[in-house]
């Protein structure tokens, strides 16, 4: 008998939840076969079985907290899997817990054949959904959270229910059996995710272990928007890289911090740690919640090896395949809050970093320029630092080089 245990985690993690069996007891397992899926406040993590044969018992239940070295399953390398049909009855056999009623069995039916996370499964029986009338979006074909909800604002029928009641007036008991289902609850609980609750210990920590203080400045966007309208096509034709505006804003913070090293240094106890490598950190909004993703030595990068690595990390932090590589690490971070709309912010450091870029929406706005009033694309900056270590005056100057920079593009390229 071969214990499958949980794998060492990742820098400071010691504990996970068990997402999602993907092997049921009593099924055939190969070495190498994924059988369990952890979720921890970083990323998702794949245990495979460390030997073939049968998957003999899970000895975790989907949501519950384990630690590293665990024990979560055991497989027996003697044992074969029962003949080929009844590997899949566990499955099945869930309906036989209600057969009396003939009507209420096909729900269960459907619903225990849907792969499903725990908070899909909750919200779709508040809100009585389908699963299995829901397509997954999730590793595997798997239903999410986001799905469920994509569900019920999508469904037409729900109004129709709402209003059919009071069209009879001769029954008055009808309009009060769907105000007792709550077709739309006033409240309803879920409990934090790991991920969810490491990230509002992170943001508390910035707050509280920091001299958190931000300074704003302001760019014309013209140059980077011709400059990037001439490029765009070409770059995206010849080597397969889509060109935003970010690229162009992580090599001007790189070469800000070259000239203000004290923006990406870190303290430590009562010593500064000077980095003189930039692991440019990108905030990330995901499904599951907000990752920092970093690209290691940015500062040596070229434009377009920025934008291919940007676009690759994106990618893997959609689909959930950030490994831990991806998350630490990281020297300084940019956010940018202007994709969903921001005019203005203040971000929060991520701790224990020093500084962190926000960005935001560009807007037409009228300036002044030489003695008359245009219309031009401006974009408010923001640098969040900590106080003790960073002085206002630094702070000014790495935003007003980051300014620099970005209204003129050329300069920054050939440097």
């Amino acid at each position: 008998m071969t214990s499958i245990k949980v794998p060492p985690l990742g820098e400071s993690i010691t504990e996970a939840i068990v997402s999602r069996w993907l092997k049921a007891e009593g099924e055939a397992v190969a070495p190498g076969d994924t059988i369990v899926e952890l979720e921890t406040d970083k990323i998702t993590v794949e245990v495979p079985s460390l030997a073939g044969g049968v998957l003999a018992r899970h000895l975790h239940a989907e949501g519950d907290v384990v630690h590293v070295d665990d024990a979560l399953a055991e497989v027996d390398e003697t044992a074969k899997p029962a003949a080929g049909p009844v590997a899949p009855a566990p499955v099945v056999a869930a309906p036989k817990v209600a057969p009396p009623p003939a009507a209420p069995a096909p729900a269960p039916a459907s619903a225990s054949a849907v792969r499903a996370s725990p908070a899909a499964e909750r919200l779709a029986a508040e809100s009585r959904v389908d699963l299995s009338r829901v397509a997954g979006t999730g590793l595997g074909g798997v239903v999410s959270k986001p799905d469920v909800v994509d569900a019920i604002a999508a469904r037409p029928s729900a109004p129709a229910l709402a209003a059919a009641p009071p069209a009879a007036p001769a029954a008055p008991a009808a309009p009060a059996a769907p105000a007792a289902h709550g077709v739309q609850q006033r409240e309803t609980r879920e409990k934090m995710s790991t991920r969810r609750k490491r990230i509002a210990e992170n943001l508390l920590q910035a707050q509280h272990a920091t001299a958190h203080l931000t300074t704003f400045n302001e760019i014309d966007m013209t140059a980077v928007n011709a400059l990037r309208a001439r490029l765009r096509d070409r770059v995206e034709k010849e080597h397969g890289v889509k060109l935003s505006f970010m690229p162009f804003f992580v090599k001007a913070a790189c070469q800000a911090l070259a000239t203000y090293p004290m923006v990406n240094a870190q303290i430590d106890g009562e010593s500064i740690v000077y980095k003189h490598y930039v692991n440019m950190g990108i905030a990330v909004a995901s499904d599951a919640g907000l990752v920092v993703p970093n690209i290691k030595d940015a500062d040596g990068m070229g434009l377009l090896e920025i934008a291919r690595e940007m676009n690759a990390v994106a990618d893997r932090a959609r689909r959930a395949k950030l490994t831990m590589d991806d998350l630490t690490g990281g020297t300084f971070t940019i956010t940018n809050g202007g994709v969903f709309g921001s005019l203005i912010s203040t971000p929060i450091l991520n701790y224990p970093q020093v500084g962190i870029l926000g960005l935001h929406k560009i807007q037409e706005r009228p300036v002044a320029l030489d003695g008359q009033v245009v219309i031009r694309p401006m974009m408010y900056i923001a640098l969040s630092y900590d106080h003790r270590i960073v002085d206002g005056q630094q702070a000014v100057l790495f935003l007003v080089r980051v300014k620099e920079l970005m209204e003129e593009p050329g300069a920054m390229l050939v440097e």
